[in-house]
């Protein structure tokens, strides 16, 4: 399939497309940096870069990346398949992201941050990686598979929340989550498992994977369903 890159946009020297790309309107696509490891960006097939988005050089993303509206990514991030990233995001390079991770719009992602596979971070989060600003002494923050941090929390440096782990909205994130677990609050505080939260219909809410399917591959979606049957 034809790669599709809108005339008013800058694609660098350095830049590979995969099959099936589209760039939208007033993009850049591997802007050089002495910061990057190499000169080199790579997005894999399928990608959907909206207008006014910004890549600078050095990463490598897999197949399906989907971006909002004037997304900035910096140098050495190492991303996987289907990565979805919102409008008005910025990661600031030198991190790593697995597989099917949905950022929403307006997440922040400081550098060191290794997110997992199938996380989800929604509106207004940020992950901070320096506690005593300004200065070299840089701990990125971890986020375990299937973990969710909602809307307008802060998770603080070298802090890992656990796999399955639910923050709540507004939390300020000081300590280690532990897996399956409820934080919340700010400062925020573990208030018990996600077990027990339930959806309306009185069936359990997590494992999120147990009822929610939308825009995931058939394969994983039947590994799901037979690991819940």
């Amino acid at each position: 399939m034809a790669v599709e890159i809108h005339p008013t946009s800058i694609i660098h020297p350095g830049v590979e497309l995969g099959d099936g790309c589209r760039v939208g309107a007033f993009c850049e696509l591997g802007v050089p940096s002495p910061l990057a490891e190499n000169d080199r960006l790579i997005i894999g097939r399928g990608a959907h870069i909206r207008s006014h988005s910004v890549f600078y050089t050095g990463s490598k993303i897999g197949d399906g990346l989907r971006t909002g509206h004037r997304v900035t990514v910096r140098e050495n991030m190492i991303a996987g398949d289907q990565f979805q990233i919102g409008t008005l995001s910025d990661i600031q390079g030198h991190c790593s992201v697995g597989d099917h991770v949905r950022f929403h719009s307006n997440v922040h992602i400081g550098q060191g941050a290794k997110i997992g596979n199938f996380v989800f971070i929604f509106p207004y989060v940020v992950l901070t990686n320096d506690p005593t600003p300004p200065s070299e002494d840089l701990q990125g923050v971890t986020l375990e598979d299937y973990s969710i941090v909602a809307t307008m929390s802060v998770v603080l440096p070298g802090v890992r929340v656990g796999s399955g782990a639910l923050v709540g909205a507004m939390s300020l994130v000081k300590g280690d989550v532990p897996p399956d677990s409820i934080y919340v609050g700010n400062p925020g505080k573990v208030v018990g498992s996600t077990a027990k939260i339930k959806l309306k219909n009185g069936e359990p809410a997590y494992p999120w994977r147990r009822h929610f399917h939308r825009g995931y591959p058939d394969d994983i979606v039947r590994m799901w369903k037979a690991e819940f049957a």
